[in-house]
């Protein structure tokens, strides 16, 4: 089978919710037929965080029970196997099978992988979905990792919107950004380098002792029942929202293409299978867990703020400023931002008329 027309057939049966991989397993061979395979899966995520870390445990078990057993793989927490942030960078090399981390760690080795994360000002998870998997977003970024890292990848997990940070000072205008020293990764990270603030990329074990220390002024996380657990709380009083730069993060499951190339068929498509249940399951556990941690961190005396439509403004204009730089420089990030801009202007358009006016109905006799 050609590679396109699989991975075409793959996605359509992860949508499926595992039914066509289940048939083709009994269909083209028997089970003892299969190789038992055991891998190991480097992550970038503490086992602590059992909601992030559990995207990988997710995909591993549905795994596991969609081949009978005879494909495991194994998580390992973040430093085990490869530093957290250096996962893609294993995999590609063949270091280790596969891994479970975020795109958009690796802008420096392509601004495009953060299409498979999240875009400042971009989509939500419902959308980012719907651009994977119904309007080719997928199809780009894996013919992209295939060339540029020889890794295939799937998405396998979501926080949804997230949270805007803590901050152990008060922000009031754009110019209170300036001087920070901020714990933000991605592209989001870069656009807070525009606004004057000291970025760094810090993998989440490290963020509570960096601002402990001193050593950073402000971090973001993922949201209430993370940060909770991380206990930002405890040395940040000011807690940010929305955050701007995240609307809707996927995760991901990444494998090296020589490995994936060994597998059987039936292995391929229990794998997009696993990966498209990890998607769902995450954001539906953090959409479940959110509210109640936050209500936790708010009688603990954490101060809860949104970011002033000056800062939104002032992050929006140059969030696009620096899309144009990186589709001036980069044709990959040109050819996928295109017709990515184009989705979401379209998706934006129907939301606001169907989600966004119920929303907005709604939400407006929330008490504050």
């Amino acid at each position: 089978m050609k590679r396109k027309q699989f991975l075409q057939n793959a996605i359509a049966s992860a949508i499926a919710g595992g039914v066509v991989a289940c048939r083709t397993t009994t269909a083209s061979r028997s089970n003892a037929a299969l190789p038992n395979i055991n891998w190991q899966m480097a992550t970038s995520w503490p086992v602590s965080l059992d909601t992030i870390f559990g995207g990988a445990k997710t995909f591993a078990d549905r795994l596991a029970a969609i081949t009978g057993g005879k494909f495991k793989i194994t998580p390992r927490t973040a430093g085990e196997l490869a530093p957290p942030l250096e996962v893609l960078n294993v995999v590609s090399q063949g270091a280790v099978p596969c891994g479970h981390t975020a795109a958009y760690y690796y802008v420096g080795r392509s601004p495009a992988t953060a299409f498979g994360a999240a875009l400042p000002f971009g989509l939500n998870a419902q959308q980012q979905n719907a651009w994977l998997y119904e309007a080719g977003g997928l199809k780009k970024l894996q013919d992209l990792y295939a060339r540029k890292f020889g890794v295939i990848q799937f998405p396998a997990g979501n926080t949804g919107a997230q949270m805007g940070g803590w901050f152990r000072q008060e922000i009031l205008t754009a110019k209170d950004l300036q001087g920070l020293k901020m714990r933000i990764p991605g592209l989001g990270g870069q656009v807070m380098g525009k606004l004057g603030v000291t970025v760094q990329t810090l993998p989440g074990g490290e963020i509570f002792q960096a601002l402990q220390t001193g050593a950073i002024d402000a971090a973001e996380w993922v949201g209430p029942y993370d940060d909770e657990k991380l206990g930002l709380h405890k040395v940040a009083k000011f807690y940010y929202y929305p955050g701007w730069w995240e609307p809707g993060l996927a995760l991901e499951v990444q494998i090296n293409l020589n490995e994936w190339k060994k597998l059987p068929v039936e292995y391929q498509e229990a794998v997009a299978t696993a990966a498209f249940e990890a998607n769902t399951i995450m954001l539906a556990r953090y959409d479940a867990r959110n509210n109640e941690a936050l209500q936790r961190l708010l009688q603990s005396g954490v101060t809860l703020r949104s970011y002033s439509n000056e800062i939104l403004a002032a992050a929006e204009k140059a969030s696009f400023k620096l899309f144009d730089e990186f589709a001036a420089k980069d044709a990959d990030f040109k050819s996928i931002f295109a017709e990515w801009k184009q989705f979401r202007d379209r998706v934006y358009a129907w939301n606001n008329i169907n989600e966004g006016s119920f929303a907005r109905y709604n939400y407006a006799k929330l008490k504050s």
